[in-house]
């Protein structure tokens, strides 16, 4: 990567589930793991030989910090998964021992010296300085913030102190169906579980980030009013230019707004394109690019009166590539693109900084200096 890059924070990628779901070796090139799994002629899911997302990559676009996410859902029984992608675990434990398994990787990751787990602000800012440092960026690691993409694999709350001395910083406690703690996507609208309730007030104790992304609309109201602490939707576009219960209408932006919180813009290509339909349309054909998520971009800053309330949150490679990503984006290093169309949106070098990386250092700043020893 070129010094003379700005520095990009994506507040969400799913690099552990492509590692160990998907048996992707993440430390080599993107282009070199798609001819892999075409050469073994995968076809266990429909992005083989499609990904876009690799450590070489992350450095190549001046990506160096991510929040990183495990994933390890719990099925209820009698219950059919929303998306047959996500099955889910039939034990609490199981999604904890899978959730573990996960970590094993992103540990494996420091030891090679690939990554780094950023816990607090000062081994935040010190990563920082050293991204910054007009250097050439090919030899640092990654910096990750530790998050949880659905609370399920929780298995009570001293195994949520467990995962904080591990260094787990941010929890979504919402994914996909039905939710021990908070049902999400695609579920019958209800609000918070009893033990959702207990879980956030805990959290709150802890000082940890709580991502909205995902819930209801219930649940999301609930959660704001039971929660103190720091707020982001770390994958969330806008309703109003995509209708559907995924995306956040304009009356919670402003409330995420109101809490300094910060939406990241997604990438997939069915949060970009209304009625777009997964397995069958092609971004190509529907002409969807990178810059629709300037649209979104542009209808939060118009809510809020500020750019201070976006970021990115890619959420590339979360169970599609390219088949269902920006037609103009080859990998993650094309985000480095981004930085060109916000100035022709005419968005000042400033405004263009807080978008990139400056608003979600802003509330890991707030947040990492405020959690729990």
């Amino acid at each position: 990567m070129q010094a003379t890059q700005p520095l990009i924070v994506d507040a969400h990628l799913d690099l552990a589930t492509n590692a160990m779901a998907y048996n992707r070796d993440l430390t080599r090139p993107v282009h070199e793991i798609r001819q892999r799994e075409r050469s073994l002629k995968l076809t266990d899911h429909p992005d083989r030989g499609r990904g876009t997302v690799a450590l070489p990559e992350l450095r190549r676009g001046g990506v160096g910090l991510v929040f990183a996410t495990m994933i390890a859902r719990v099925q209820p029984p009698g219950t059919v998964p929303v998306n047959v992608r996500l099955p889910g675990w039939h034990s609490p434990a199981q999604a904890w021992a899978d959730a573990q398994r996960q970590l094993a990787w992103y540990r494996e990751m420091e030891e090679q010296g690939e990554m780094v787990c950023l816990t607090d602000w000062p081994s935040s800012a010190a990563h920082l300085e050293r991204w910054n440092d007009g250097n050439d960026n090919d030899d640092k690691p990654i910096g990750y913030v530790l998050a949880l993409e659905g609370a399920d694999s929780i298995v009570d709350l001293d195994h949520l102190h467990r995962f904080y001395a591990q260094g787990l910083r941010s929890i979504g406690p919402a994914h996909f169906g039905p939710g021990r703690y908070a049902p999400g996507t695609g579920s019958d609208g209800g609000g918070l579980t009893p033990a959702g309730r207990e879980l956030l007030r805990e959290m709150d104790t802890l000082g940890m980030i709580l991502d909205l992304t995902h819930l209801t609309d219930r649940g999301f109201l609930e959660a704001l009013e039971l929660y103190g602490g720091p707020v982001v939707a770390s994958h969330q576009n806008c309703r109003a230019l995509v209708p559907g219960e995924r995306q956040f209408s304009d009356e919670q932006i402003r409330r995420v707004v109101e809490r300094d919180g910060v939406l990241g813009g997604a990438l997939d290509a069915w949060m970009l394109h209304p009625g777009y339909m997964r397995g069958r349309d092609d971004p190509r054909d529907l002409n969807i690019r990178l810059e629709r998520v300037i649209d979104h971009f542009d209808h939060i800053c118009q809510l809020a009166g500020n750019c201070d309330h976006i970021g990115i949150g890619s959420d590339l490679d979360g169970l599609f590539g390219r088949e269902q990503s920006p037609a103009d984006l080859d990998t993650i290093a094309d985000l480095q693109r981004l930085e060109d169309l916000l100035a022709r949106r005419g968005y000042t070098s400033a405004d263009r900084e807080k978008v990139l990386s400056g608003n979600w250092v802003r509330v890991l700043r707030r947040a990492l200096g405020s959690s729990a020893g």
